[in-house]
């Protein structure tokens, strides 16, 4: 791969998308944490909101994780906003309010993957490390022709990055994934299409981003799943307490077991119920 050549493609091409008008680490990070495994067009009017109501780590943490999961309904993966929470809890405890600035530091912090902390030193702190997301991942596996393990896609990752321009670079490399080295790849349309080992040997199956490391594969339906039932569960309690027995015990159970929700006794003087923290 020609990061020069790649950088001069995408450079005019890239989204403008809201987090990237930044550089607070706080506002990137929850944008990272919000872009898990939800489509961008969906994050947006809640990112801003967000910030703009929780704009330091601080303040997020002042707030009582029930106030959390009420705001993150909609968004999906509830255990993202309570991620979120502890971490920020953690930069008030162990940084002083203020998002880390080191690897080690950001790995250290609850529910901070390899992804969200390289993302946030790259996107923030404009450093020049590799990111590596689904969209990435997808871009490298076919550009080397082969499946990748996670130890080769992060060292091609990290063998790339151009001195000085690791935002840039990992943007233009997301965008890259998101919009042409697609699951349904737009070849013609790619900067990389003459060197991608992949096209060059005329896209033979299997497809390498298939089963290598980072590469996302399609979701089990949503419609009549746990998942669902969880969201439904959390969505009723937003409004109130509700009588355990008026619940599926086993939903419940789990989302005691992610701290997600609590049961209070009644005491002798009413039924036990479920809540919000």
């Amino acid at each position: 791969m020609n990061p020069d050549a790649v950088l001069s493609w995408g450079g005019p091409r890239l989204r403008d998308l809201p987090w990237r008008r930044t550089r607070d680490p706080w506002a990137i990070l929850v944008a990272e944490v919000m872009l898990q495994q939800t489509q961008v067009s969906r994050i947006i009017p809640r990112w801003e909101a967000f910030v703009r109501r929780h704009p330091t780590p601080a303040d997020f943490a002042s707030r009582p994780l029930g106030d959390a999961l009420r705001e993150w309904q909609g968004l999906g993966y509830p255990r993202r906003a309570r991620n979120l929470h502890d971490a920020a809890t953690a930069m008030v405890e162990r940084h002083d309010g203020a998002v880390p600035d080191e690897l080690d530091a950001l790995l250290a912090l609850p529910g901070i993957g390899p992804y969200t902390a390289r993302a946030v030193l790259a996107f923030a702190f404009e450093r020049d490390v590799a990111v590596v997301d689904t969209n990435i991942a997808r871009v490298l596996a076919r550009d080397s022709g082969r499946r990748l393990t996670p130890g080769q896609v992060q060292a091609a990752a990290d063998g790339l990055v151009p001195a000085g321009h690791g935002w840039a670079w990992n943007q233009v490399l997301m965008d890259l994934g998101a919009t042409v080295c697609r699951s349904q790849p737009r070849c013609a349309a790619c900067p990389q299409r003459g060197a991608c080992a992949w096209n060059v040997a005329g896209r033979p199956d299997p497809d390498p981003a298939l089963g290598s490391a980072g590469v996302s594969g399609r979701q089990a339906p949503y419609v009549g799943s746990v998942r669902q039932a969880r969201g439904r569960i959390l969505r009723r309690l937003g409004d109130g307490a509700v009588p355990v027995d008026a619940l599926d015990p086993a939903i419940v159970e789990g989302l005691v077991a992610d701290r997600l929700v609590v049961v209070v006794s009644g005491d002798g003087h009413g039924p036990a119920v479920a809540q919000l923290p």
